[in-house]
């Protein structure tokens, strides 16, 4: 383990990257799928089980833990990994995007934002130095800057209005953060679907020399081409010597295609959500264990995966617990889906190691254009 926060590129191919971020809790191998631990729970999942599917870091969530059960509390606990009982690197959100979407009465200015909870009801401010100071109680390993997330479409004068705020926010998170050895503050990069301003917000936090960024705003509801369209203006910017993370994102094709375009970090509640829904994704694509057609079948989602999930129950049984609506169900079926997104991430690094991305991708993509085998 190291003592210092950095960042090793081992292996590129195209503009695809394989590298390491190393902490001192331990390595992240990029690219790196970390699973959504909002509330210092992966939903559905033992924290043992985390690990044993392949992950390296989990995110959590400023917003959610300040209300419940309060960063102080947690501070005093122990801090978030003793207190989630996960030993190994965690990244805390800002908390910006749920402040925006999530809670009531907003009101917004150069200083920060006042809020009522989306709980109770409870007044709050957050402002760049308060995110700072809850993630710091957190004992987060990566801190994320607040930022104003607008949703699309919106004006380009708003656009560029909470691009530019959340650059001086920037400014103020990292004199806030300041010197923490073995942690990193990472900048956001925002400016919505505008290609002038994604360049302009990068230019301005590459200038500021943080140790990660990430790229925000985006897979919010715009098609996937502009997600990608904004991430060929975006990418060659950045530092090549520092990780670059995709906020929310997303599907298994999103991550494909973002890889391609130089990105090392991805999270997403997509795995857990759908699990909890009867939704399993596998090497055939999306399976709905909710369809009628699995209440007779006793193949297992995949015969061939290494989790036993996905190997060891039929589907019969699996449709049986969603129709049930047994929470054994959320739990198997999030598992799988957990494994199946390491898998994918594992199948990356690997293929960009030897120089076979584009092969393996490709291949990839074929198996779920496929499908899913039915029963016969």
């Amino acid at each position: 383990m190291t003592e210092e926060f950095s960042f090793t590129l081992i292996a590129t191919d195209g503009k695809a990257r394989r590298g390491e971020v190393s902490m001192p809790l331990g390595a992240v191998r990029t690219p790196a799928f970390m699973p959504v631990g909002t509330a210092g729970t992966v939903k559905a999942m033992y924290m043992d089980q985390v690990r044993g599917v392949g992950a390296d870091i989990i995110l959590g969530n400023t917003y959610h833990l300040m209300l419940r059960p309060g960063a102080e509390r947690v501070a005093r606990l122990g801090g978030l990994h003793e207190f989630a009982r996960w030993p190994r690197p965690i990244l805390t959100d800002s908390g910006g995007f749920q402040v925006m979407s999530l809670s009531k009465l907003r009101k917004l200015t150069e200083h920060g934002v006042t809020f009522r909870s989306h709980i109770d009801g409870a007044a709050y401010e957050m402002t760049p130095e308060r995110s700072i100071e809850i993630q710091g109680l957190l004992n987060s390993d990566i801190q994320m800057q607040l930022d104003e997330c607008t949703a699309l479409p919106a004006e380009l004068k708003e656009i560029e209005r909470a691009m530019e705020l959340s650059l001086r926010w920037a400014e103020r998170c990292k004199a806030a953060f300041g010197d923490q050895p073995g942690k990193a503050m990472f900048g956001i990069v925002q400016g919505g679907d505008n290609a002038r301003l994604r360049a302009r917000s990068a230019e301005a936090l590459k200038a500021m020399n943080l140790k990660g960024y990430a790229v925000g705003g985006l897979a919010v509801g715009e098609p996937q081409a502009m997600m990608l369209e904004m991430l060929d203006v975006t990418c060659p910017i950045l530092p090549s010597d520092k990780p670059r993370y995709l906020m929310g994102v997303g599907t298994p094709d999103d991550i494909l295609k973002s890889v391609a375009r130089g990105i090392d970090m991805f999270d997403c509640v997509m795995p857990t959500r759908a699990g909890r829904h009867g939704l399993a994704y596998t090497r055939r694509g999306k399976v709905n264990l909710r369809n009628a057609r699995h209440a007779d079948d006793h193949r297992p989602l995949d015969e061939e995966s290494d989790c036993p999930a996905c190997r060891d129950y039929s589907r019969a049984y699996l449709h049986h617990l969603v129709r049930s609506q047994e929470a054994l169900g959320a739990m198997l079926l999030t598992w799988n889906n957990l494994a199946y997104y390491q898998k994918l991430m594992r199948d990356i690094r690997d293929a960009i190691e030897v120089q076979a991305f584009e092969a393996r991708a490709a291949e990839i993509s074929e198996g779920w254009a496929r499908g899913d085998i039915p029963p016969l």
